[in-house]
């Protein structure tokens, strides 16, 4: 198995390559740069690239500005601030006009670890999804994170990627490519539905070799597009499996599991277990620690499907 890679590897490296191929990106961030790799885009590109301090409404400002100037305009900082301190420009500067600007913020959900609840970005989907014309990713992997960042570059109006602050193994590879409003079945079964996203597609993966030995064939549903939700994907598999547990690295209020519930409640209701943060806020902790710890590990999927196939049988 390769290396593990954290999915904000992908954003400064995918700028560079977008520029290179002809797309007019610019990059704005809010002095993070560093962790958020958009550092690699500055150094190449140093006219394109805008650094505003500690000011997150003012990097959405200056992105939104940028992208009425015909630019394709990303921006960086982390998922706490770009998405709760500037929440407002973002509704009403960006989406309400349907701008080109695209954010793409790093250290989001618990894997942020030792900083602490206050920097654990637990809400940012559930923000930015209500948001009308907010398209939302959330890449499981490094190479679906570039592809991600490619798509929203090359597709018009606002868009939100989620990326992570600790390594992930690669799910994917180079041939990978992403399609928006799909998800996409990385193991096929026919007793229980796990719909995931980021880093707990692998979790999940997990989840499924654990329930494999008791007889109990669970397919794993990647759902890398939490906006436009792959609802034809999604019933499709709960109608084949009868029940469906979500995974997300996100409170369980407003995300994955909430967008699955809409869907599966008007298309087609079956059991639903959610697995998820319960409404509580994040401490600090190593990654792994914290994933077990709030539940999110895949011992926690693997029960939580057998508890919601109780409810089946």
């Amino acid at each position: 198995m390769s290396a593990k890679r954290a999915t904000r590897e992908a954003f400064g490296e995918t700028l560079v390559e977008l520029l290179a191929d002809g797309y007019d990106v610019v990059a704005v961030d809010a002095d993070l740069s560093g962790s958020t790799t958009t550092a690699k885009f500055g150094a190449a590109h140093p006219e394109r690239f805008f650094n505003v301090g500690i000011a997150e409404q003012n990097m959405i400002g200056t992105a939104a500005g940028l992208a009425v100037a015909g630019k394709v305009a990303f921006t960086g900082s982390f998922a706490v601030f770009a998405t709760g301190r500037a929440y407002d420009q973002v509704r009403n500067t960006v989406c309400y006009s349907g701008l080109d600007v695209k954010l793409a913020p790093t250290h989001s959900g618990i894997t942020v670890g030792p900083d602490g609840g206050s920097r654990q970005m637990l809400e940012d989907v559930a923000l930015m999804r209500v948001l009308p014309g907010m398209r939302v990713l959330v890449p499981a992997d490094y190479h679906a994170a570039k592809t991600a960042i490619r798509t929203a570059a090359t597709t018009p109006g606002p868009f939100y990627v989620r990326l992570g602050r600790a390594g992930v193994p690669a799910l994917y590879d180079d041939e990978y490519r992403f399609e928006l409003g799909r998800a996409r079945v990385l193991r096929e079964g026919v007793h229980v539905t796990l719909a995931a996203c980021g880093v707990m597609v692998e979790q999940a993966l997990a989840a499924a070799d654990a329930l494999e030995l008791e007889g109990i064939h669970a397919e794993v549903l990647d759902v890398s597009t939490i906006k436009p939700l792959p609802a034809e994907d999604i019933v499709a598999s709960a109608r084949k499996t009868g029940v469906v547990v979500t995974c997300e690295e996100h409170s369980i209020i407003g995300g994955l599991g909430s967008a699955v519930a809409e869907a599966l409640g008007e298309l087609a209701p079956v059991p639903l277990a959610r697995v998820g943060v319960r409404d509580v806020f994040g401490t600090s902790g190593e990654p792994a620690e914290l994933m077990d710890h709030f539940g999110l590990s895949a011992p926690h999927i693997a029960e939580a499907a057998r508890e919601v196939l109780k409810r089946r049988r």
